[in-house]
């Protein structure tokens, strides 16, 4: 009896560990930094999609910046014009809900330091690559990571120790 009732709570203990997992632990962060990386549509299309399904926290604010970032691989200036802006709002609003999240912090800088300055949208630059500097070690290593390589790149964000 008492080896049957074990065998009950281990299937019990797998099947809530397994049902239990979130969309979240799904997002893979790896993939969606390669297609900010890239400069190819069909990644960030697939990276939206994942997104779609998804229920990641940070949703808002990844989508946004997937938005913006298709903007700039799109064809019809108004075209571009209107992802960006509605990428705009979902990032900014990401921001304003959690205005200490580094990530997000990060996401806008990329974004920022590759937009055309007829938009308007470089006025956090300075900020948030400070920001950023000042609490990267808090940050996920797979943040961290992608932080670095898009360091190597960057004219502005310059951490110390990479």
């Amino acid at each position: 009896m008492i080896l049957k009732s074990g065998y009950l709570i281990a299937i019990i203990c797998k099947a809530a560990f397994v049902f239990g997992q979130d969309a979240e632990s799904a997002f893979d962060r790896t993939a969606f930094y390669k297609a900010m990386a890239m400069d190819q549509i069909e990644l960030v299309n697939d990276q939206l999609n994942a997104l779609k399904n998804s229920s990641v926290k940070e949703k808002e604010a990844f989508e946004g910046a997937l938005t913006m970032k298709k903007a700039g691989l799109s064809g019809a200036a108004a075209r571009k014009l209107s992802l960006f802006k509605s990428g705009h709002k979902k990032l900014e609003a990401a921001i304003i809900k959690d205005t200490s999240n580094i990530e997000f912090r990060f996401l806008r800088l990329m974004i920022q330091e590759h937009a055309p300055g007829m938009l308007g949208y470089k006025k956090e630059l300075n900020r948030d690559s400070e920001y950023i500097r000042r609490y990267y070690k808090t940050l996920p290593r797979s943040v961290q990571q992608a932080i670095r390589d898009y360091n190597k790149k960057s004219k502005v964000l310059k951490l110390q120790d990479s």
